[in-house]
C-alpha cells in the first residue's frame, strides 16, 4: 500500500511539472508582425464599437441587445472621451457601490443608477467592447489598483 502511495505521489509530481514546463513554454514564441496586426486590429475594432456605446450610439445598443440609458444620458456626458473614470485604479473599495468593486462593477453601477440603464452582464460583447474603449482611452495610465 505505501509503495503504490509512493508511486502515485512520484506520478502527480512528474504530471504536475510536465504542466508546469509547457505552460511556461506556452508564449516562449515571439509574435509575427502579422499576428501583432491581427491582434490589433481585433482589439481597435472592440475599442470602435466601446467608443459608440460609450457615446450613446442607439444602432450600437439595439444590435448588441443593451439599454444603457432611460435618461438619453450617455457615459461620454460625465467622462468625455473616456476621461475621469480611472480604470488603472480598479479593483477597489468603490464609494458609490458601498463596497470593493472592479471597473466592470463601476460601469453597471453607472449604467444602472445614474443613466437609470439595464445592467449589462459581466461577459457580454457591450461590456468587453466598453472596457476596452475604457482602457484605450486611458492608455498609459499607471497601475494602480486601490487608489482614490
Amino acid at each position: 500500500m505505501k509503495t503504490i502511495r509512493i508511486g502515485l505521489i512520484a506520478a502527480g509530481v512528474l504530471v504536475g511539472s510536465l504542466l508546469i514546463v509547457s505552460s511556461a513554454r506556452a508564449h516562449k514564441d515571439k509574435h509575427t508582425p502579422q499576428q501583432l496586426k491581427a491582434f490589433e486590429e481585433v482589439f481597435m475594432e472592440q475599442v470602435r464599437i466601446g467608443d459608440l456605446l460609450f457615446h450613446g450610439d442607439d444602432a450600437t445598443a439595439k444590435k448588441l441587445n443593451v439599454q444603457l440609458s432611460r435618461t438619453g444620458m450617455a457615459c461620454a456626458m460625465c467622462h468625455p472621451f473616456g476621461s475621469d473614470n480611472h480604470p488603472h485604479e480598479f479593483p477597489k473599495f468603490q464609494e458609490q457601490i458601498g463596497q470593493f468593486a472592479t471597473l466592470r462593477d463601476m460601469i453597471n453601477w453607472c449604467i444602472e443608477k445614474p443613466n437609470e440603464g439595464v445592467k449589462i452582464d459581466s461577459d457580454s460583447p457591450a461590456m468587453k467592447a466598453l472596457e476596452a474603449y475604457i482602457y484605450w482611452s486611458n492608455r498609459g495610465s499607471k497601475l494602480d489598483p486601490g487608489r482614490h
